[in-house]
């Protein structure tokens, strides 16, 4: 044999009776396991989170625009305000521009006689969330009592969304709608995207002050009122986190 590569062999001994054979290292140093481990008790279910309080309503206050005699206003607003009350998300005040009795002159030192009229509807505006402004087409704008309702006011519009329903010929009042977009802009309002428009509103009711085609004004109605709610909701948390400056 070539003693260069062959090996010593040294004879193995049998353990010793009674005795274990040494484990290898990979066993020694593994961790011995419990015979059994233990299982919590289950504990009490955790209550359910408590549900979110449900949100208060849209303060929403419809204007009627005009005061003029014989005004087809009624009929309009009549339809609108029914749209309005099939919702849930809605509470409703309404101020007649005819019944509010404001005199044109304008004044810092209203007369006993002017603050008892503005006490009748400033109280609507200023609690309001958002607006719907209902309004005719004279000479291709809004009429003169809804602009003196408007001036009369300031802070009672601000950081509020105003939606435009508007009436007339063959224009439909939105003239008269595009107008109250700049007015209502400069005292620092938001006026919604889509309006509502009655193009020959004479001829698009019936004798009952029902729209002779609904659907199509129905659509348009609850297109405008999903955006002012979404404003009106917007802006009114956005006021209680941080009051609008201006």
């Amino acid at each position: 044999m070539n003693t260069a590569t062959a090996e010593t062999m040294a004879p193995v001994s049998p353990p010793a009776a009674g005795s274990e054979a040494a484990p290898d290292s990979a066993s020694a140093s593994r961790p011995a396991l419990p015979a059994s481990v233990p299982v919590p008790a289950p504990g009490p279910l955790a209550e359910p989170a408590a549900s979110a309080a449900p949100e208060a309503p849209v303060r929403v206050t419809v204007v009627v625009g005009s005061d003029r005699e014989g005004r087809f206003g009624p009929v309009v607003a009549d339809w609108l305000l029914e749209r309005i009350g099939e919702r849930d998300d809605f509470a409703v005040e309404v101020v007649d521009v005819a019944a509010a009795s404001l005199p044109t002159a304008l004044s810092h030192d209203p007369s006993p006689s002017v603050a008892a009229a503005l006490a009748e509807v400033s109280p609507a505006l200023d609690a309001a969330d958002a607006f719907v402004v209902l309004t005719p087409e004279y000479n291709h704008s809004f009429p003169a009592g809804l602009k003196n309702l408007i001036d009369r006011h300031f802070t009672e519009w601000r950081a509020k969304p105003v939606a435009l329903v508007s009436y007339g010929g063959i224009s439909g009042g939105l003239r008269a709608a595009e107008h109250l977009r700049q007015v209502f802009a400069e005292l620092h309002a938001v006026t919604v995207r889509d309006t509502v428009s009655f193009h020959g509103a004479a001829g698009a009711f019936d004798t009952r002050g029902r729209p002779r085609d609904p659907a199509g004004p129905s659509a348009a109605a609850t297109a405008m009122l999903d955006q002012l709610a979404w404003w009106a909701r917007a802006l009114r948390e956005a006021k209680e986190r941080r009051p609008y400056a201006g």
